[in-house]
């Protein structure tokens, strides 16, 4: 069992990262498995509490994949995926923004509340801050990339952040769904990681995190030993390129693409599935998960 001196050097190390990210936003995709289990929400949550009384900002950007399709099983649909995104038909979007703002984010709203935290629940929907275009897969085919239209799934076509600024300089945490309005009126569902990446960007955060049920990335998904700790903006996009990076990884590693494209300092990868992962990445010498950078000379941290 960790003694008292243990647990002091434990707050020392810690030190240097509360003195250089106070006063800075982080904003944090919240998803998978993580958000399922009991235990690790409670740890995910308590995280970002943490990270508030710290002085950061922490932005929360959620996700709900699981809960999607086991509503749509409940109700005789299955589900079909095209490059990590879900296809999605007119009642397919009804049902996800029914889960995401209706009983996802009013879920993590009220757990931020009732541990110490102020939170305030978002959809993309709100004072226009997630304006959506149509998002077109693309598809490798026979060595080609080809589009393939999937539905109401949504681009990011333009952020208001006014209102998430606001909410932020009056001490509250937002948590906001990914569903956005498209010029027509038309309701999108967009990946949680794109949105987090634009919103990351247009905020000028100094992180990205990124939440999700793996470790982080491999160079081949089948030789664990292939496991990088550490990826540079130019090596994420040639791994894209090549198609060594797939499925739901796509979105995750394109977010981080954009953040880091825009300015934002770093970008996380982080196994949700580990107690805490989110403080370990932020507040460690070692982190946790495979962090993305402009650079590979980037100075850990």
């Amino acid at each position: 069992m960790i003694n008292s001196v243990e647990k002091a050097a434990v707050l020392i190390e810690a030190l240097p990262y509360l003195q250089r990210f106070a006063g800075n936003t982080i904003v944090i995709k919240y998803g998978g498995n993580a958000m399922l289990n009991e235990e690790l929400k409670k740890n995910v949550i308590q995280d970002i509490i943490f990270l508030k009384y710290a002085g950061i900002r922490p932005v929360v950007v959620h996700g709900g994949g699981p809960e999607i399709t086991g509503m749509l099983k409940k109700l005789g649909k299955e589900s079909s995926f095209v490059s990590g995104l879900r296809v999605t038909d007119a009642e397919t979007v009804e049902i996800a923004e029914m889960v995401l703002v209706g009983k996802i984010n009013s879920e993590i709203v009220k757990l931020l509340n009732f541990l110490g935290a102020k939170a305030v629940g978002l959809s993309g929907k709100d004072a226009d801050l997630i304006m959506a275009s149509k998002h077109l897969a693309k598809v490798r085919e026979n060595g080609q990339i080809k589009e393939v239209d999937i539905g109401f799934v949504g681009d990011v076509l333009k952020l208001n952040t006014s209102i998430v600024e606001k909410l932020l300089d009056q001490g509250y945490i937002p948590v906001i769904s990914p569903i956005g309005v498209g010029k027509d009126g038309a309701t999108y569902n967009i990946n949680a990681d794109y949105v987090a990446g634009e919103l990351a960007a247009a905020l000028g955060a100094e992180k990205l995190a990124l939440i999700t049920d793996v470790e982080g990335i491999y160079r081949d998904y089948s030789d664990k030993s292939t496991f990088v700790s550490t990826l540079s903006l130019a090596e994420a996009q040639e791994m894209i390129k090549s198609g060594s990076i797939e499925g739901g990884m796509i979105p995750k590693v394109e977010a981080c693409v954009k953040a880091l494209a825009a300015g934002v300092a770093k970008t996380h990868i982080i196994d949700g599935r580990k107690p805490h992962s989110l403080l370990l990445e932020i507040f460690t010498t070692e982190g946790i998960g495979t962090e993305v950078v402009k650079y590979r000379r980037y100075i850990s941290g």
